[in-house]
């Protein structure tokens, strides 16, 4: 080994260890980590994570497949919420993609597969993803809020929403593109004759800067998401609590209700499912032995399992809680359904509504929104 790779692999040794709260793979490059008797190296648990994941993987991706597909087909549910549920979506569907089979394999195998250019592309990638979902959730939340609370009769343009959906991504590029920028991929010698890939954080200074970050992106990740929609949620439940008690049932009030009581169950899987990872990672930040401990691993991989839930219960809770997506889901399903298994319709003023919105699906011109 010459001069230059031993003191690259000083920077790698030096480095860290650490989980990336911004992304979904987790790496490090101390030896003693390396070495950690873990418990994903037992055969009966790499099985189940490979279920599990895969079944994450698969809802996942077909679930928000299907929403940005219905969203594109059926122009009654081209309106500006459906375009940032789709935009949610998107970001969704990109998690399940980039995020679950890396993080997967990095399990499985303890080291970095995917070479050089991945570890620089994939972490950043992976950390927007995920910014992009957090900030569509709140974006929603203010224009629900606009409209209800404050009585906006005039809605987002559909121009306006293309371009907030741009920024969205713009910035959440911005706020991770330092986990590309600060990266390093090397090769680390766990013995004579062994060595693996790693692909680590590397910072300049001090690696307090690393935690800095870390801390940050939790705020701006999960803090400050959680309290701008339990704010705003809050308030516009309490105006439309306030208008039902003083009477008010017409049909529009009693939809904005319905489509609250979605959005606000979106927010609530998203704070309970992020909060166990984002709990652990901020144990991580402030007492670094916890890396060290036997299990590690296995209890990071349980934690981002459970967050990574959330990116198919969304659709979901469409298809439970709201009508439209309900119809347009199942009239997609019944082009694909064998012959003569057709959907049980409900009976009486269920059927009503049923029939009313399966044929504005169909036809595209039914007039209710989300």
């Amino acid at each position: 080994m010459d001069t230059a790779e031993q003191l690259n692999m000083t920077r790698v040794e030096d480095s860290p260890p650490g989980v990336q709260p911004s992304n979904c793979c987790s790496t490090a490059g101390d030896e003693n980590f390396f070495r950690l008797d873990d418990s994903t190296n037992a055969v009966g648990v790499q099985v189940v994570l490979i279920l599990a994941y895969s079944t994450i993987i698969l809802f996942g991706v077909a679930g928000n497949s299907l929403v940005i597909y219905v969203v594109y087909k059926f122009r009654n549910l081209r309106t500006v919420t459906n375009f940032f549920i789709a935009n949610l979506a998107v970001a969704d569907l990109l998690v399940n993609t980039l995020c679950l089979p890396f993080t997967l394999v990095y399990t499985l195998y303890g080291e970095w597969k995917f070479g050089q250019v991945l570890c620089f592309m994939l972490p950043c990638a992976q950390g927007m993803a995920v910014h992009v979902s957090t900030v569509t959730l709140n974006i929603i939340a203010l224009d629900r809020h606009r409209s209800i609370v404050h009585h906006t009769e005039s809605k987002m343009s559909k121009d306006m929403c293309a371009l907030v959906i741009v920024m969205t991504w713009t910035v959440s590029a911005l706020l991770a593109s330092p986990l590309a920028i600060f990266r390093e991929y090397g090769t680390f010698d766990l013995s004579p004759v062994e060595s693996i890939q790693v692909c680590t954080e590397k910072w300049p200074g001090s690696s307090m800067n690393g935690s800095i970050y870390s801390i940050s992106m939790l705020l701006v990740q999960y803090g400050l998401p959680l309290a701008i929609n339990s704010v705003a949620y809050i308030r516009i439940w309490n105006k439309l609590k306030n208008h039902m008690t003083h009477g008010g049932r017409n049909d529009r009030h009693q939809r904005r209700k319905k489509t609250t009581k979605m959005l606000l169950t979106m927010v609530v899987v998203f704070a309970v499912s992020w909060l166990p990872f984002h709990a652990f990672q901020l144990a991580v930040d402030i007492d670094s032995t916890v890396l060290y401990r036997k299990d590690f691993k296995l209890l990071f991989t349980v934690f981002h399992i459970v967050a990574m839930c959330s990116t198919f219960v969304n659709p979901i809770l469409y298809g439970w809680m709201n009508g439209n997506y309900r119809s347009a889901f199942l009239s997609v399903c019944e082009c694909h359904r064998p012959f003569g298994r057709r959907p049980r319709r409900p009976r009486g003023r269920d059927a009503r509504t049923f029939g009313r919105e399966e044929v504005g699906v169909r036809a595209g011109y039914k007039s209710t929104n989300v």
